[in-house]
């Protein structure tokens, strides 16, 4: 007989905590909506871009209600299960890792509920561990390669989140303990809520030293572990349910290998060869001139999921979605506005389209094509200049990458700082 979801079961495995570990209790995200009225919204979204795609509608003609809906669901999400939109994000260059689990619940009819399930980036769908009981000591494993982006966020959705109902009739997690190369890292404490919970640490996840990608690739693999050691007991089933575990981080850049960068003495240089010192043209958008400016920082990674843009003149760029570029009226644009103000740290960018005006070294371009690249390629950025945020790449301006670390108010976000 089950007893009221109001109490705790807490199973402890011997010594789990007998170590001097930090206890992490993640910052409370958005809350889950999958419901008839988000559905019904969802419905309403898909008919707004099939609109848009048949001229019916255009993106400069949105009403105030159209708007609302993209600010609400976005309009790079494929359907309301998409724990990642299509945009470009971390994953674009990352997620080329493995899960594992201990157990995992045999598959009920057409529904599986295997270890993949962890990391597909939906929420239709989550891993239920297969021991009796309520899956203490079972153990959930990510494998990164060793050249494998840098993790500095944690992002859990607990429970069965598919519906609320579902979320409460199976179990929930309530304590893990997490290990970093099998070693032991801190205990996580997640709370019983129907919302994402983000653990957003001050030092990145993953091999520091990347100068020499090829290199680093000759090393292990590197791991984060999570052991099951209590749980928020079902209403109705002792199973224990996670629907996604994923992440966020850095290392994940931008323009193709041989993309021309104007030096100082106005020859080119392709930026896979930068150095740091090395001095390059930068354009002020105060002063509106351009100026020398010295390298401080660079970074290179293996991406997926990019664009080749070609211009009036001929010239073609080859880079990720979120990398902005400078419009003849002096404004940021992207293919993804949304992810650049975040990633690149800039303000009211725009949307980067076919006709788009950009600035460039010589005089205004358009943008003839916008077309998508298939496969991986290793991409290349500079992240910090001596002065100015931008650089000149195939005669086109755009902006440098800084890394994000993150640096978030203490009055409504938790730092974590795990030495």
């Amino acid at each position: 007989m089950k007893l009221p979801i109001s109490l705790i079961f807490i199973f402890l495995i011997t010594n789990s905590f007998g170590q001097d570990l930090k206890t992490i209790i993640p910052e409370e995200g958005e809350s889950f909506n999958f419901g008839i009225e988000a559905q019904n919204n969802w419905k309403k979204r898909e008919q707004l871009l099939d609109d848009i795609a048949n001229k019916k509608k255009s993106w400069d003609n949105l009403t105030v209600e159209d708007n609302e809906l993209f600010k609400k669901y976005g309009e790079t999400y494929l359907s309301m299960w998409d724990a990642e939109g299509g945009g470009c994000s971390w994953y674009c260059g990352a997620g080329e890792y493995t899960v594992t689990t201990s157990s995992e619940l045999s598959s009920n009819g057409k529904i599986s509920y295997t270890s993949k399930n962890l990391s597909d980036l939906s929420y239709k769908t989550a891993w239920v561990e297969g021991k009796k009981g309520y899956g203490i000591g079972e153990i959930i494993n990510f494998s990164f390669a060793p050249a494998h982006p840098r993790i500095t966020t944690l992002i859990f959705a607990n429970g069965y989140v598919k519906s609320k109902k579902a979320w409460k009739n199976n179990s929930r997690v309530h304590k893990l303990k997490m290990y970093v190369d099998n070693k032991p890292f801190a205990i996580i404490e997640l709370k019983d809520v129907y919302a994402k919970q983000l653990i957003r640490l001050d030092k990145p996840l993953g091999n520091s030293d990347r100068k020499n990608l090829d290199k680093l690739k000759e090393k292990e693999n590197w791991n984060i572990k999570f052991e099951i050691l209590s749980v928020y007991k079902g209403d109705k089933y002792d199973d224990t349910v996670i629907s996604e575990i994923y992440f966020d981080g850095l290392d994940v850049h931008c323009l193709a290998k041989g993309t021309q960068i104007t030096m100082s003495d106005n020859t080119l240089k392709a930026i896979e060869e930068l150095k740091i010192g090395d001095k390059i043209v930068s354009y002020n958008k105060e002063s509106k001139n351009y100026e020398i400016s010295v390298i401080k920082e660079l970074a290179s990674q293996f991406h997926k999921d990019l664009v080749s843009i070609e211009f009036s003149n001929g010239t073609q760029i080859t880079c990720t979605k979120d990398h902005p570029f400078l419009l003849n009226n002096l404004k940021w644009s992207s293919i993804n506005p949304y992810k650049t103000e975040i990633d690149y740290e800039i303000n009211n960018v725009v949307e980067l389209k076919l006709g788009s005006k950009i600035k460039s070294l010589q005089h205004n371009l358009e943008i003839i094509k916008i077309n998508k690249i298939d496969g991986v390629q290793k991409t290349y950025t500079i992240v910090n200049l001596d002065k100015n945020n931008t650089f000149i790449a195939n005669g086109i301006i755009t902006g440098i990458e800084k890394l994000r670390v993150p640096t978030f108010c203490l009055s409504n976000r938790q730092i974590i700082n795990i030495n």
